[in-house]
């Protein structure tokens, strides 16, 4: 880099520096630091809620807390109002469950599984569902609902 500027000969021998001459630049230009920010900024704004596993239902609402998050993307398995069974966001058969199961719990580390299911649907729909996890190999199963159901300790909501 250009520290100074040596002159041969003249008076006194040491270094000087020209008048007119390059200087160095002493200032950050950060316009494209900025420019690369706002790129990022909104891709990721664009993206973020493409990410979200995303198959309707209306989920029923309880005053259950959250479960605490994991290291591996939870499986989850929702059954929709119209009875349709979706592993993640891919249309299963009912036939097809188990062993659609057992293949991904073969491949999985843990055993959690999440169970989504539209308020509408049957009990006893929800229950064959949660007997077919268990055959394909899930013991942990979580019931997804959405928050601000009645607590039904006659405190209200």
């Amino acid at each position: 880099m250009a520290g100074g500027v040596m002159q041969s000969g003249g008076k006194g021998g040491g270094r000087r520096r020209r008048r007119g001459g390059a200087q160095p630049m002493a200032e950050i230009n950060i316009t494209p630091f900025v420019d690369v920010m706002l790129v990022l900024l909104i891709i990721f704004m664009v993206a973020a809620p493409l990410l979200t596993v995303g198959v309707p239902v209306e989920l029923p609402k309880t005053a259950a807390s959250a479960l605490p998050a994991e290291q591996e993307e939870p499986l989850t398995v929702t059954l929709t109002a119209e009875g349709s069974v979706q592993i993640m966001n891919t249309e299963t058969a009912r036939d097809e469950l188990v062993a659609k199961l057992r293949a991904v719990a073969a491949e999985r580390e843990g055993d959690r599984v999440f169970l989504r299911a539209d308020g509408a649907v049957p009990y006893s729909a929800v229950m064959e569902i949660m007997g077919a996890l268990n055959a394909g190999g899930f013991t942990n199963i979580g019931l997804v609902t959405d928050i601000g159901g009645p607590t039904l300790d006659g405190s209200g909501n």
